[in-house]
Order: structure tokens, then C-alpha cells, then sequence
């Protein structure tokens, strides 16, 4: 018995406008920055427009790469509220490419966004083995203090009693055709603005060691520390760190070459270090990890995965033949592929977008 399960930060499904950039450039879209926008009113209409003008090819894209997926459960990130994921699941999953998920699950966690963690199944999987949800469960109240994990590496931007998780880690019990799985759905702290010499992933990493040691101690207290290798459960989501990267070197003219480099710290080695889980990305050659291209200009291009789905040792062991997937389709035409490794993109693809997501989607097919 087999299902097909996927992870995707399918990035700001949005219900609502954002005007913060009227006020805080940072905030402000670039296309606003080449007009005088001479009132706040002038702004948000502009705004409004703007916004509504591309989501819809956005949005279509984000559907054909959900719909390659062809995932039993599908996991996302960066969900605005569960209006938003309704109304995106009818209109595009559904009525788009007819390939929609009847239930859905989605609880407000603590990202100043408003952006959440989600997870929809289908009510049977494609070989007809029933899915049951038996109950999904945040750990957004968790605090520091609530595990002991503060130190001095998170009091230069937090306290004690300030929550672990940037956003959520969301617990989902199931049951496929009467045999459990639970998934732990997650986004982790975000890469930041560089601060006090260090680079941007620096100087966040204390934030996502926490949240991975949460995350571990979240799954030893349900299965019993020690006791977790046999159970069958998986760690899903965008993690914000990679423990590899993919350098680029070159340009547009004279061709690119890609040097892979291992990296010397990464908040994903709490959980991968000791085997408590398995990173099945690693079966598909060095070159052919990555989830997304990162750009600041020719001094500073990467490719690398940010998107996993982790297996337990027991799930892992079980699928031991498995790859996974990684759907590229909705990335933008700027993203620079390894040779061999380019793909045709959904049509009206920008060049910087419209696109899917930066993120790929990433599924496998796993025997539970």
C-alpha cells in the first residue's frame, strides 16, 4: 500500500493586501518605486491593482506544480488563513485541473504575517486506501523556557518566555487504509537581514537550532525518547537551512559552472546527526538536490535545498528504493539549471515572475 506525499511553500497566499510599503520602502514592491505615487490613498489603490494583476497567472502556476505533484497529502507553507486556502483549493486546484483535496487543515500560528503551516489530503489514496485525519495538534504556545532551550546565543534577540517556533509545528495523526503516519508539518525562522558581522543565515541559526530541537523533542515526548527509529512518521516543510549548497560560478556569456560545497554548520544537523531521521534527497545525485536558487547578484548565486521530507528510520527503511521528486516547472526563467537538469516551463513563466513559488515542490511515493 502506497501514497504519495509532498511538501511546497507555495509562497504568500494571501487574502488580503499589504500597504506597509507605502511607509517602509523596504516593504514596497519594485514596480511602485519607478512612479510618483503622491498620496497613501494613490498608493493603496496602485497596490491593489498591482497585487490582483499578477496573482492569477501566479496563482496558476502554483496549481499545475501542486497538480504534477499528484500528492495524496500535501503539505504548504505560507497559507494566509483557511479562507484563503478554500478559495485557492475551489478555484484553481479544483476547477482549474480538477485535481482538488476535500479536506483541509490549518491552524493561525505565530508569524507576523498572518502566513501558516497547512496540510490537505485527499479523501482516499490513488490505489483506494482510505485517509483518516484523527487529529491535528499546534505547538505554536511553546516557549523557551517550556523546554529549556534558552542561551546566550538567543538572548540577543529573544527572551525566555518568547515562543520557539517562528511560525508552527503542526502535528497530523492519520490513518492510511488503518495504518498511522504522523506528519510533523514545519517552517522554520527565515534567513535575515545580516547583523553584527554575520551574514544573514548566521545570524538566524540560533533561532532554527531551537526550533529543530523542538521539533525532536516534540516527537521523543510522543514516541517515547529512545523509541522513535521503528515508528513511521515525517518531518515536512521548508526548513530555511541546507547542510550543501550548490555554488555558480560564471555568467550568461561565457557559461556557468557549479561547484558543490558541504557546509560547516546548519541548524538541520539536530536531526539528521544521530540517524533519528533520514534525508532521502541524498539518493539523487550532488548536483540535483536543490529546491531553489538563491541570487544577490553575481557574487553571491547558490543553489540549494531548503525543502525536505523526512523519514523516520523505519519509513526511511521501508522506501529504501524511493527518490523523490522535485517538481521545477514554476521556477523563473532567471533560476540557472545545471546542465541537463532544464525542464519547460509552465507557460506565461517570467522571467522573475510570474512563477509558482521560488520553492520546488517536493513528493515521493512511499509504502507505509
Amino acid at each position: 500500500m502506497s501514497l504519495r506525499l509532498a511538501t511546497f511553500n507555495i509562497e504568500n497566499l494571501l487574502s488580503r493586501f499589504d500597504f506597509s510599503g507605502f511607509r517602509n520602502q523596504l516593504k514596497q514592491d519594485r514596480v511602485l518605486r519607478l512612479f510618483d505615487v503622491r498620496s497613501e490613498a494613490e498608493y493603496q489603490r496602485l497596490e491593489e491593482a498591482r497585487t490582483i494583476a499578477h496573482t492569477d497567472d501566479t496563482r496558476q502556476m502554483s496549481a499545475l506544480a501542486i497538480a504534477d505533484c499528484d500528492a495524496d497529502i500535501l503539505c504548504l507553507q505560507e497559507a494566509d488563513s483557511m479562507a484563503a486556502l478554500q478559495a485557492f483549493e475551489y478555484g484553481y486546484l479544483f476547477r482549474m485541473v480538477g485535481n482538488g483535496y476535500r479536506q483541509k487543515y490549518l491552524i493561525e500560528g505565530n508569524d507576523t504575517r498572518g502566513i501558516d503551516v497547512a496540510v490537505l489530503t485527499r479523501e482516499e489514496t490513488r490505489d483506494g486506501q482510505k485517509i483518516e485525519c484523527l487529529e491535528v495538534k499546534s505547538h505554536a504556545a511553546l516557549t523557551y523556557n517550556d523546554l529549556d532551550l534558552f542561551n546566550d546565543d538567543l538572548a540577543a534577540t529573544n527572551r525566555p518566555g518568547d515562543r520557539i517556533f517562528k511560525r508552527d509545528c503542526l502535528e497530523v495523526d492519520l490513518k492510511i487504509g488503518g495504518r498511522p503516519l504522523t506528519l510533523y508539518v514545519v517552517h522554520f525562522k527565515s534567513m535575515g537581514p545580516a547583523r553584527e558581522g554575520l551574514d544573514g543565515r548566521q545570524a538566524t541559526m540560533a533561532l532554527r537550532i531551537a526550533e529543530a530541537k523542538a521539533v525532536r523533542h516534540i516527537i521523543d515526548s510522543r514516541f517515547g525518547r529512545g523509541h522513535t527509529a521503528d515508528k513511521m512518521f515525517a518531518i515536512c516543510g521548508d526548513m530555511n537551512d541546507y547542510q550543501e549548497k550548490v555554488d555558480i560560478l560564471g555568467d550568461r556569456r561565457n557559461g556557468y559552472e557549479f561547484v558543490p560545497r558541504e557546509e560547516a554548520m546548519s541548524a538541520l544537523e539536530i536531526l539528521s546527526h544521530d540517524g533519528f531521521v533520514e534525508n532521502p534527497m541524498l539518493r539523487r545525485p550532488v548536483l540535483d538536490r536543490w529546491t531553489l536558487f538563491h541570487s544577490r547578484g553575481p557574487e553571491e548565486r547558490h543553489l540549494c535545498q531548503l525543502d525536505y521530507i523526512w523519514l523516520s528510520p523505519a519509513l526511511a527503511r521501508r522506501n529504501a528504493a524511493q527518490v523523490p521528486e522535485i517538481i521545477r516547472a514554476g521556477q523563473p526563467y532567471r533560476t540557472i539549471f545545471p546542465a541537463s537538469q532544464e525542464v519547460e516551463r509552465y507557460p506565461r513563466t517570467g522571467w522573475d515572475r510570474p512563477k509558482a513559488s521560488d520553492h520546488c515542490p517536493v513528493v515521493m511515493t512511499l509504502d507505509i
